[in-house]
């Protein structure tokens, strides 16, 4: 029983390791090839898992593999773009200029239903809206609207917004993250300032960050709970 456990323990962190090798992706963002080559994993992952009397070796060996054609098909498809397409395929119209591509949308088996559905959930209800509507490659619909659709920006507004800067998490959950703390190019001493002048130590704290103009975003913990 125990060796049973430590097999499923080890394999399940080799899994872990080559999807981390095959690349940061959610599922809905995947090419179907690497859709593909996930789930291939999975199901050969769980071949060793369910019979101890497989030696794990049998079982690493088909992932192994299917991880190295994996990563020989990614290089090749950014190197060649003929390749790239003939694996991933390639963009398809499925609006141009405000008018349905029947062809297209047949082609892709996309029914009208799912067309609207996906564009409701854009915030779009009226089909004369859009100007260009793209069924990408990882299966996602882009939407692009007329012009005058669009939401107004602050420069179509004339409008001097200041430009952000991405805040840097210095303390999440109670715990000092240290190597941001130096990205932020603050020290020590300036976060116990922050946190005395709070009244908060550095464990009930919940989250504190900071972004380059100084602004520092602070919640205690249980606030809000």
């Amino acid at each position: 029983m125990l060796l049973s456990y430590l097999r499923t323990i080890l394999l399940y962190l080799i899994l872990i390791l080559v999807v981390r090798l095959m690349g940061k992706r959610q599922i809905g963002e995947m090419e179907p090839a690497e859709f593909v080559v996930t789930m291939l994993i999975a199901n050969l992952a769980a071949i060793p898992m369910q019979d101890s009397g497989i030696p794990l070796l049998s079982g690493l060996v088909p992932i192994l593999t299917v991880l190295g054609v994996q990563l020989i098909l990614a290089v090749a498809s950014m190197r060649f773009i003929a390749f790239r397409r003939l694996l991933c395929g390639k963009p398809v119209i499925l609006i141009s200029e405000g008018k349905i591509d029947q062809v297209n949308l047949r082609r892709a088996r996309i029914t009208l239903d799912e067309l609207t559905e996906h564009l409701r959930e854009r915030e779009v209800l009226d089909l004369g809206q859009v100007q260009y509507a793209i069924l990408e490659t990882n299966g996602q619909i882009s939407v692009f609207p007329y012009p005058q659709y669009k939401p107004a920006s602050a420069k179509d507004a004339g409008l001097r917004v200041p430009g952000q800067s991405m805040p840097i998490t210095i303390v999440s959950d109670g715990r000092l993250l240290e190597a941001n703390l130096a990205v932020a190019g603050r020290d020590r001493a300036w976060l116990g300032h922050e946190l005395r002048s709070r009244g908060c130590p550095l464990q009930d704290t919940y989250l504190l960050t900071v972004d380059r103009k100084g602004s520092v975003y602070f919640i205690r913990k249980g606030e809000g709970a």
